[in-house]
């Protein structure tokens, strides 16, 4: 290659041949001159979307939730400097919660770094322990344009994100001046003859030694007083858990967002029932399967750090126990271990274990239903409830943290056919629009959001451009003017008064309606619990991003999770308000 060569083009366009063929289809861009190369590379090749954000926060949150609807890697390109910082969150959320991401921020070349240059900061593994990968790629040369070395610096940093573990990786590119093609030579350095990837790097997940399937099979046999418990992130299907439960007539503690809230043995109102002192007593569990991440609320959590023999399963390796309270620990994957001990057999017949717990739920769900039901005006767990039932098969439901995911866990009957995503690696707002029109982009059904007005608020930005996206989307937004779950929390019954709404209770006054309107996002507003999803069906039906607002009372909200708790908690149940 001549020193006259377009290296950038060069060096950008062999990345992203490299990344479609390792399947990339998405990626999120925010202007910026540095990263023009790698910009145009994206733009011009016609195989990987291009999303363009001006706010680098919002693209990447796209990205992220692209690739968690996707199970693929989802690129995010940035020019230098604090747009590179912009992307952290995001980072570390893809780190927390497993999902592959390509982090690509442009940089000055190594002579213009630590001299003043504009838009210059230390990018060298910004985003530190939190990626699976870090490469600082180089300004591109002759030398590299001649080897695999691009090629192979892009097939790495696919099967780095797709793990396992999945997760980001961070490439830093440096680029020099001209940014824009030159039209001198562009010359490819070839890739394979067949379409492949430069390296195949299949992902997969460790087997269970036998001495696993053994100890865990004996625990099953001895103990009939045992629990499954699936968190977000389980990485098993509903039917491994159905079977596992079959075998073991052991109940199954499932967070909706796992998926695995379903079948016969799903108990769904955990968190009402051990809220009863006598309840939490008389169910306590001598041995405990958990996979995933923890439950969501801390009633069955606190409960949990009581149990007898604990085995935490992990396909990973993560440590994901904040009570410590695991005797055991099992790295291989979740659904070829359990399937290994129910076909042990031979399956328990009856069960005075799962029996108790089969009636407790039978009441506590024929108690809470018909509280929830006798309510007229919109209770954000009846919300919550009401929109886990009625979306149709094949549908997915984005949760937003804070109080929509603890009303999916509390209020939310088992049902198939849903997939839920949510942002519970680190647990945070950020991005949350983003995050549900990124997977509105990628997955294969309507795509329905749950979150409060705060959360929505916080990541407005992302609404930026999104009616022009394509992409079908549906908001429904509790209005309760503020951050709910401090009312829940201490700082509400800490003599704060004077201070509560200010620091915590954050009332913002913004007509959502109108927001979304300035974005030419149609809305409608729910007044009654009856007219929920006649609303959200109407939204879905008519495509694109749409709104549904349902106001709620933040004081009246802690009331009614009250009388709904009490209502399955007194014996006997109660279903009145």
């Amino acid at each position: 290659m001549s020193g006259t060569a377009d290296l950038n083009t060069a060096l950008s366009r062999s990345l992203v041949d490299e990344w479609a063929r390792g399947g990339v289809t998405i990626a999120a861009v925010s202007p910026g001159s540095r990263s023009t190369p790698l910009a145009l590379a994206l733009a011009g090749d016609g195989r990987i979307a291009v999303h363009v954000f001006l706010d680098e926060r919002s693209g990447s949150f796209f990205a992220l939730g692209a690739a968690a609807a996707s199970g693929r890697p989802a690129v995010v390109l940035c020019t230098s400097g604090t747009a590179a910082a912009e992307l952290h969150p995001a980072v570390l959320e893809a780190s927390h919660a497993r999902v592959p991401l390509i982090v690509c921020t442009a940089d000055r070349p190594p002579e213009l770094r630590d001299t003043g240059a504009g838009q210059t900061v230390d990018q060298l593994k910004l985003y530190g322990d939190a990626v699976r990968w870090f490469a600082e790629v180089g300004a591109p040369s002759e030398a590299d344009a001649g080897s695999g070395y691009w090629r192979s610096v892009a097939a790495r940093s696919v099967a780095a994100a797709a793990g396992p573990p999945a997760g980001p990786v961070h490439l830093n590119l440096a680029f020099r001046e001209p940014l824009l093609p030159t039209g001198e030579l562009v010359t490819l350095p070839p890739g394979r003859d067949d379409g492949a990837p430069w390296v195949m790097s299949p992902a997969g997940r460790p087997p269970p030694t036998a001495g696993d399937v053994d100890r865990l099979a004996f625990l099953v046999a001895a103990e009939p007083r045992g629990a499954i418990v699936v968190g977000w992130g389980a990485c098993v299907g509903p039917d491994v858990i159905e079977r596992f439960a079959a075998a073991s007539r052991w109940p199954v503690l499932a967070d909706p967002i796992s998926g695995a809230r379903q079948g016969p043995a799903a108990v769904s109102t955990y968190d009402a029932l051990l809220r009863s002192p006598a309840m939490a007593r008389s169910l306590l569990p001598d041995v405990v399967v958990r996979i995933g991440a923890p439950l969501t609320g801390k009633v069955a959590t606190s409960w949990l750090a009581g149990a007898g023999h604990q085995v935490l399963v992990d396909p990973d390796g993560a440590w994901l126990d904040p009570g410590r309270s695991s005797a055991e620990r099992i790295v291989a994957d979740p659904s070829a271990l359990l399937d290994a001990v129910a076909a042990r057999g031979p399956a328990r017949t009856q069960s005075f274990w799962m029996s108790t717990w089969q009636q407790a739920e039978a009441v506590a769900r024929r108690d809470l239903d018909a509280l929830l039901d006798s309510w007229p005006e919109p209770f954000e767990g009846r919300v919550a409830r009401d929109l886990v039932a009625g979306l149709p098969a094949g549908a997915t439901l984005v949760v937003g943290s804070s109080m929509p995911v603890r009303d999916v866990e509390s209020f939310a009957r088992p049902r198939t056919g849903l997939r839920f995503l949510s942002n519970r690696g680190v647990n945070g707002i950020d991005g949350f629009v983003s995050t549900v029109l990124g997977a509105a982009a990628a997955a294969p059904g309507p795509v329905v959001a749950l979150c409060g007005d705060l959360t929505f608020l916080h990541d407005a930005g992302g609404l930026l451009g999104a009616a022009r996206r394509g992409i079908d989307a549906t908001f429904v937004v509790l209005d309760n003017d503020g951050g709910g779950i401090f009312s829940f929390l201490p700082q509400a019954r800490a003599g704060l008064a004077e201070h509560f709404e200010t620091l915590f209770g954050t009332p913002q006054g913004v007509d959502l309606a109108a927001l979304a309107s300035v974005h030419g996002i149609g809305s409608e507003q729910v007044t009654k619990a009856d007219d929920l999803m006649p609303a959200v069906e109407r939204a879905v039906a008519a495509g694109g991003v749409r709104l549904v607002v349902v106001p709620t009372d933040r004081d009246d909200n802690v009331v009614r999770h009250r009388l709904a708790w009490e209502a399955v908690s007194v014996p006997g149940g109660r279903a009145n308000g």
